[in-house]
């Protein structure tokens, strides 16, 4: 006869799986990837760690920072936005236009406007299903070719300059407002997205949109918000750039997409959409402004700024690339 053997009852308790050494690592890199550059800089030309240095520098960077905040919400949503430099540039045009007959209100109407082109590229998305990819490569081509038309393809001078003034303060005399700006965006959509559930949607449509909508998760709903943002961090951002500029122009932020989506990625955001952060694309806004800054210190020619940030962009999707949702890659 054999003796019976008493099951021991699983424990409640739920097993928390703890990130490893690697992954803690892996989500510092950005800044780590910061404070290097910073300190190869450094070392390379002693004079560039000064107070005046780092201040033009966090000033050059607030406007891709706020670009790459906008973009970042689309790309956890596992989509991508291409015409923000586009529409940015528009959006300067636009200013120029409006300034002598809307005043003090121009900077309201540029970022409303600005989002609601954005809300329209989430709609013909959701809508029509077409991939982000295709409706703003077209929103790209189709921005561009209005800046022109409206602009006669040149550049628009801004008289008024007390509208944007504001931009140009510094606070505690160091700080330059534009980047508190940017800094202020930043946190205002991560606390949005970590205190409500727009993070969890978010994050659930970026990871699987199919499993999202079988959760009851607003799907369309999200993606229209995402390039609202996107959309409106366009038009603050040509905002920043007409402040310091003094005119708008149709070419003016035609140089800050690789720009962008590299400090999208290089701050580690999955292109393939689900997991990252809006402080991370900070990080890699910075690191991305300190390349800019340091190429000409090093003795690298600007126009090798493009074959750097190309490379940038493949490797860093190389390294953060979740393969298990990619299983044949085209």
């Amino acid at each position: 006869m054999s003796t019976p053997v008493l099951a021991q009852p699983a424990s409640d308790a739920p097993v928390v799986a703890r990130p490893t050494v690697g992954q803690r690592l892996t989500s510092f890199m950005p800044v780590i990837a910061l404070v290097v550059l910073l300190a190869a800089l450094t070392v390379v030309d002693p004079g560039f760690f000064t107070l005046s240095s780092l201040t033009a520098a966090v000033r050059t960077a607030a406007p891709l920072v706020v670009l790459a905040a906008g973009a970042t919400v689309v790309v956890l949503c596992g989509g991508i936005d291409l015409s923000i430099a586009a529409l940015c540039s528009l959006a300067t045009v636009f200013f120029a236009l409006w300034l002598p007959d809307l005043g003090g209100l121009t900077t309201l109407a540029i970022v409303a406007v600005a989002g609601a082109i954005g809300a329209l590229q989430g709609v013909a998305h959701v809508l029509l299903r077409i991939p982000s990819f295709i409706v703003t490569l077209g929103g790209m081509s189709i921005f561009s070719a209005i800046a022109l038309v409206i602009s006669d393809a040149g550049p628009i001078p801004v008289s008024d300059r007390g509208t944007t003034h504001w931009l140009t303060l510094y606070v505690a005399g160091v700080l330059p407002m534009a980047f508190v700006v940017a800094l202020v965006v930043v946190a205002v959509v991560s606390l949005v997205l970590r205190l409500t559930p727009v993070g969890s949607w978010v994050r659930a449509i970026g990871y699987s949109e199919s499993a999202a909508r079988l959760a009851g998760s607003p799907v369309d709903l999200v993606k229209v918000g995402a390039f609202t943002l996107s959309g409106a961090c366009a038009g603050l951002a040509a905002v920043m750039l007409v402040s310091r500029n003094f005119s708008g122009s149709p070419t003016m932020a035609d140089n800050l997409l690789l720009p962008a989506v590299a400090a999208i990625v290089v701050g580690g955001t999955a292109i393939t959409g689900g997991h990252g952060s809006l402080w991370r694309s900070l990080a890699g806004a910075l690191v991305v402004t300190l390349l800019r800054v340091g190429l000409p210190i090093v003795g690298v020619p600007s126009a090798y700024e493009q074959i750097l940030y190309g490379a940038i962009i493949v490797a860093a999707v190389a390294l953060t690339l979740d393969r298990s949702k990619v299983l044949i890659i085209k």
